[in-house]
């Protein structure tokens, strides 16, 4: 069955000859252009049209997506937990302890691992693409395109800041203020290759908090980000002198929580098919829950 990326033609584009749509704006090469045409892959309001006519606001176009033709991982029975799934995304609620993509030596046991297995038991071939990154003791949301534009289109709302990530943490004392803006750069650390450090000559890096709950000598936050550096909420929240509690890289290891208590809570993003903006929450984990409960029965770390 064929597989079609829809788009709506917004007002900011009407007027323009369709092969400049494409081309300027999404981003279509002319040699996959011309390789649509020859498919008949290009249907403007349900037609095959000519490719100089001019879109209207309104008008529906649909691309046709090319077929995959290998998972790009192996895939490997496994439990996952789907949260949202439509023709060319999931949104996956990713257990903490997992890596997301296959990396170094782990070829094994990760969550593109898993989902590459469950497309294949439902007859779905489809290269595992990973839209964003979680740490591997993070966890909740994740998406994953299920084709190349679809991946395109994803990146680019992460770009333009329409598709929204919320995360929960647990972080050490109360924050002051309650609710703020961390603007520091990230860049290598100067000795461990493995972490990032807050770097004048590191890359923008831009985190959002505000203040859901104090406790004893704890404080629940959420945040949301306008950047997305690795290990990002970690450094900037060590930084502001509020470690995330279990973090034992950046923040500060506890007798209650065993990893990083930091859950991608909530995303928010334009469906593909019509714009709309929808929001996928993932539940807290039983750990992340347990840690809230302790910290409200006012004991300290």
């Amino acid at each position: 069955m064929k597989s079609f990326t829809t788009y709506k033609v917004p007002q900011e584009h009407a007027g323009l000859v369709l092969e400049t749509y494409l081309k300027q704006i999404l981003q279509y090469s002319g040699r996959k252009i011309q390789k649509l045409t020859r498919q008949k892959g290009i249907l403007l309001n349900g037609k095959p049209v000519f490719l100089q006519k001019k879109v209207k606001l309104g008008d529906t176009l649909r691309v046709l997506n090319s077929e995959d033709t290998a998972y790009g991982v192996q895939p490997e029975e496994g439990a996952i937990e789907i949260l949202y799934e439509d023709p060319y995304m999931l949104v996956i609620n990713k257990p903490s302890h997992q890596l997301v993509h296959p990396t170094g030596q782990t070829r094994k046991g990760t969550l593109a691992n898993y989902l590459a297995y469950d497309l294949q038991q439902r007859n779905i071939v489809a290269t595992v693409r990973p839209v964003h990154r979680l740490d591997r003791e993070t966890s909740g949301c994740i998406i994953f395109a299920k084709d190349s534009r679809s991946q395109f289109i994803l990146e680019q709302q992460l770009k333009e800041r329409t598709l929204k990530r919320i995360y929960w943490a647990l972080v050490k004392g109360i924050v002051s203020p309650a609710v703020g803006t961390i603007d520091a750069p990230i860049g290598a650390h100067s000795t461990l290759p493995n972490r990032r450090a807050i770097h004048p000559q590191g890359e923008q890096a831009i985190t959002h908090y505000r203040t859901i709950h104090n406790y004893v000598d704890t404080s629940l936050l959420e945040l949301t980000l306008d950047t997305g550096r690795t290990h990002q909420i970690r450094i900037h929240l060590a930084h502001l002198g509020y470690p995330i509690i279990g973090d034992g890289m950046y923040g500060i290891r506890s007798s209650y929580m065993k990893r990083q208590a930091l859950h991608a809570s909530a995303i928010t993003f334009l469906r593909l098919k019509d714009q709309q903006e929808i929001t996928i929450e993932a539940p807290l984990p039983k750990d992340f829950a347990d840690g809230i409960e302790f910290c409200k029965a006012n004991q300290s770390l």
